[in-house]
């Protein structure tokens, strides 16, 4: 079941953001970044059971927003929870009127079936990189940026 993460969950979704975080494929979040920004996570557990998959709509900006930290348990891969928690962010974005979104990503494929479109870095605003000072990437980011225009794509509630 998907679901706005909880208070009590915090531990364990740093736990599991960081253990993407070791190859590179997510950015790691400190338990101060996850306290102050709960509210952007979901989670996806079967039951009472571990986390099996977390993702963020994180906003950025007045129509702007950012998905981040979509990983789902090797374990669990190949149900489509990372495709659902997406959907569940889109939908929120939605839904509180945000009108684009972007996203960095090292797997763009996965991205395009939502119809997100590959950008250089300079059509993205200069707030978009105000995390990246602080990643173990930077300078050297090879992630790939992503853009999604929510007024353009239709699927409006």
């Amino acid at each position: 079941m998907i679901r706005k993460a909880k208070i009590n969950e915090v531990p364990e979704i740093r736990r599991f953001l960081a253990e993407f975080s070791r190859d590179g494929g997510i950015l790691p979040r400190t338990l101060a970044d996850l306290y102050s920004q709960l509210r952007d996570y979901y989670v996806y557990r079967q039951g009472h059971g571990p986390i099996i998959g977390i993702a963020s709509l994180h906003i950025c900006w007045a129509a702007l927003g950012e998905i981040r930290s979509v990983a789902v348990a090797p374990t669990h891969r190949g149900q489509k929870i990372a495709s659902r928690l997406v959907e569940t962010c889109l939908h929120e974005a939605r839904a509180i009127g945000l009108s684009e979104i972007f996203l960095l990503t090292l797997v763009p494929e996965f991205f395009q079936r939502f119809g997100f479109k590959v950008v250089s870095r300079e059509e993205l605003l200069p707030i978009v990189w105000a995390d990246c000072v602080n990643c173990v990437k930077f300078p050297d980011c090879d992630e790939v940026p992503m853009h999604l225009d929510l007024a353009a794509s239709g699927n409006g509630d």
